[in-house]
């Protein structure tokens, strides 16, 4: 297994828990983004730069995933694309996508882009904080001792 990162908008703090979570566990860990992913040395950590234009780090992403692969991203239509391909998509929130939830999500977020779209509805999502950092290292962990003992 391996994990990937859509990291052009991925929280610092949410970084910091995954570095460290795949140093204890010896986990690679790719941050696809399109700039450089300043990361401390390690040969467990990379980072890879997508070409520019739209989508193109998701389309990496979704080329360099694999079945039983965890990709970290908060863009539910790459979650659901590489949910296609047998992977697991954790949102920096702690939100864990699988085949059974992420075609829900999928149509909750055309439903809010869509009331966003005829003005019923401003905004985004609230800024990242503590709780969300909290939530994240919790389904982190979940998902990583789960998969060690199915292993």
């Amino acid at each position: 297994m391996k994990i990937l990162v859509d990291a052009d908008a991925f929280p610092r703090p949410a970084r910091d828990i995954l570095i460290r979570a795949s140093k204890r566990l010896e986990i690679p860990v790719t941050f696809v983004a399109n700039r450089l992913v300043r990361l401390p040395p390690s040969e467990l950590l990379s980072s890879v730069i997508a070409p520019e234009g739209p989508d193109q780090a998701d389309d990496m992403i979704v080329e360099l995933a694999a079945s039983e692969d965890l990709i970290i991203t908060a863009d539910i239509p790459l979650a659901d694309r590489v949910v296609q391909k047998g992977a697991v998509a954790l949102d920096p929130r702690g939100t864990l996508h699988t085949t059974d939830t992420i075609k829900e999500r999928l149509a909750t977020r055309d439903l809010m882009a869509n009331l966003r779209d005829v003005g019923l509805v401003t905004g985004g999502p609230p800024p990242f904080s503590t709780p969300d950092t909290q939530a994240f290292a919790d389904a982190l962990n979940r998902f990583l001792t789960s998969r060690s003992r199915s292993d």
